[in-house]
């Protein structure tokens, strides 16, 4: 993990360090940029441009920059297609957003999910309705409150092969069984083929497949016995 070495708060000279662009190591790095203004925030996305890493956030005077592993690249990727293969089973209309850049200078709030989706026809919304958060390193910045400021309804994480639905009630985020926007989805057959696969189609495919079983045969087999052995 990179240390969190104090950092003056004037940025606009601050170069984002050359190992934060890359993206080959096993573990997601982090630098914290202590006591930062708004504009700090702006100018050091502003530095990045249009790639989608290092990923950017910031809280109330942090910033914090993270560069993602290739293996939480590959399982945001992954889950997100899945969700795709899901809603296109199920003729849902949605329209996926990446990594946008979600911020509110009032709320002193900003961040960058690793995947978000709006769902319906109405792709002009300001806010997602669903973020999908991968957690493969610990530590960081809490992105649950941020989200709540930002007015996420809905927060997907995956920690340790299991991704958990988080939604606002009684003035928290609190974990769920089933997703609120996604409601019929079933997340623990979902998760059955977030692994075991050689490649992210053979993953779909056979996903794809499950759903389809699933409906033809409700009270059936098993659909993850698609799975390879």
């Amino acid at each position: 993990m990179i240390a969190q070495p104090p950092v003056k708060t004037r940025l606009a000279h601050v170069a984002i360090p050359a190992d934060l662009l890359a993206d080959a190591a096993i573990e997601d790095h982090r630098v914290f940029l202590r006591q930062a203004s708004w504009d700090d925030f702006e100018r050091v996305l502003a530095m990045r441009g249009e790639r989608s890493a290092p990923r950017i956030a910031y809280d109330r005077g942090t910033i914090e920059i993270m560069s993602p592993s290739s293996h939480h690249e590959r399982i945001k990727s992954l889950i997100g297609c899945l969700v795709e293969v899901y809603c296109q089973a199920r003729d849902i209309d949605f329209t996926p957003f990446g990594s946008w850049t979600l911020k509110d200078a009032a709320k002193e709030a900003g961040l960058e999910p690793d995947e978000c989706y709006i769902f319906g026809t109405d792709s002009s919304l300001e806010r997602p309705h669903l973020a999908i958060e991968v957690i493969w390193t610990s530590g960081g910045i809490d992105k649950l409150a941020l989200y709540h400021r930002l007015g996420v309804a809905e927060v997907w994480i995956w920690q340790h092969a299991r991704v958990t639905p988080y939604v606002w009630r009684d003035e928290q985020y609190r974990p769920v069984a089933t997703s609120e926007v996604l409601p019929d989805l079933d997340l623990r057959l979902l998760e059955r083929f977030l692994d075991g696969y050689d490649t992210t189609s053979a993953a779909m495919r056979a996903y794809r497949a499950a759903l389809r079983q699933a409906s033809a045969d409700p009270a059936g087999d098993d659909p993850a016995s698609a799975r390879p052995s």
